[in-house]
């Protein structure tokens, strides 16, 4: 049986998914704590160390240089610094993890978005030198905006302050204040060493007066089993499966991603925005005929019934209806340098449903540094984060984004470019 960094195929297979993502500002060490928790944990191959030891050597580097495992462009080793969002995987006997490693430029904001989307946890690194910084603030209202279930402040570079505790705790102090004003569920701090490996996977014992678990201990203990909405069924369907092949002639099934709650042989469910109610006959995956899903898997669901259903339409429950309506109220990250366009008009798509959609009202910006409303500043430039309100030209079917992130978000297209100009949550 093969193995994947020590553990066995089967194992692997079965082993819980963890997405997280770091950010912070710029020259936090974002990268170098990726580096460090993929060399601590054994999960780089021997020829991607000795091609960033040969790097960092002809850098004149007197360290292997671990942040170079992420910044996978050209541009990023040649600044040093991270501009696209990194993905990288790694496991342990405990859990699987995707890691986004997210740019801390002003500019790259719409990249830390992007990164931060699926996440389930976000690492805010704050230097210990600089303490609270503006890019700080603007990436935790991003994730409490993102409703990041857990949060996980690594405050970094703590060598460089003599491994001081009072620097720890100011900061910690400080941030609290700041965070007190945002939805964070789950909210942990950590004081680190990156670049030395200091409460990253082992425990520091130059910081023995820091009693909580050390980083990857939290990442592979952290609960995230309930952060998922098993509550509200919701099936967006994404394709409509016909073989028409001697062996399936008859076989209709509807394809797609569970976005919430639980479906099984048998329910009855409803189909929007037909209405119409039928019964499920079977679950279909993958690995064949299933009793139950539930979120995230993708599966095809058959009907009893032959029901007009095509993609775009979503199966919910009968007695549990999510919100319909072309007006939709949203908190939204600009990502374009193109301002938005009061009574513009914008391509906008939501689950596996697209339309257009026009902005009906601009209510206020957002200043990121205290949280407060600009009522008197309409104008809405990249990274900005504002309230607007958004009519489309068919009804969509969603929750709060509070309630269900995968149903509860939309993203704006610009029709001309097709760019992607706006990630919004509904509010």
């Amino acid at each position: 049986m093969k193995e994947t960094n020590g553990i066995d195929s089967k194992t692997y297979m079965n082993l819980e998914i963890l997405r997280f993502t770091t950010v912070g500002s710029v020259d936090d060490g974002k990268s170098t704590l990726i580096g460090r928790l993929l060399y601590d944990s054994k999960s780089i191959f021997d020829d991607q160390y000795d091609a960033i030891k040969k790097s960092s050597e002809q850098k004149g580097e007197s360290t292997v240089n671990l942040a170079l495992l992420t910044d996978g462009l050209r541009a990023e080793r040649e600044q040093g610094i991270t501009i696209d969002v990194a993905y990288r995987y790694f496991a342990t006997p405990k859990r699987k993890f995707i890691i986004a490693d997210t740019p801390g430029h002003v500019q790259y904001t719409r990249n830390m978005v992007t990164g931060a989307s699926s996440a389930r946890l976000a690492i805010i690194l704050i230097d210990a030198r600089k303490g609270v910084v503006e890019q700080t603030c603007r990436h935790s209202f991003i994730a409490s905006l993102l409703k990041i279930p857990h949060m996980v402040v690594c405050i970094n570079k703590m060598d460089l302050v003599d491994w001081d505790q009072d620097t720890f705790e100011s900061i910690k102090m400080h941030f609290k204040a700041f965070a007190s004003k945002l939805e964070i569920a789950d909210l942990r701090f950590v004081p680190i060493s990156a670049l030395k490996g200091d409460n990253i996977v082992n425990r520091s014992k130059n910081m023995d007066w820091f009693d909580g678990p050390t980083l990857m201990y939290l990442l592979e203990t952290i609960h995230i089993g309930s952060d998922l909405n098993h509550v509200d069924c919701r099936f967006p369907v994404q394709a409509v499966i016909r073989p028409q092949s001697t062996e399936h002639h008859d076989y209709r099934g509807y394809a797609g991603k569970v976005a919430g709650g639980v479906f099984k042989a048998g329910d009855e469910v409803m189909i929007l925005p037909s209405g119409f109610t039928s019964t499920i006959s079977s679950i279909d995956s993958y690995d064949g005929e299933i009793k139950e899903a539930f979120a995230p898997m993708s599966i095809t669901i058959r009907l009893e019934d032959e029901i007009d259903i095509s993609r775009g339409d979503m199966i919910v429950r009968v007695n549990n209806v999510p919100h319909i309506s072309q007006d939709i109220e949203l908190m939204i990250c600009w990502l374009s340098e193109k301002p938005m366009s009061l009574n513009g008009k914008y391509g906008v798509k939501h689950t596996t449903k697209e339309a257009r959609c026009i902005i009906k009202d601009i209510r206020y910006k957002v200043n990121v540094n205290n949280l407060h409303r600009i009522e008197d500043d309409k104008n809405v430039g990249l990274n900005d984060i504002a309230r607007i309100s958004i009519r489309t030209t068919q009804p969509f079917f969603f929750d709060k984004y509070s309630r269900n992130r995968t149903t509860g978000s939309v993203i704006l297209i610009d029709e001309g470019t097709n760019e992607t100009v706006g990630a919004g949550m509904i509010i």
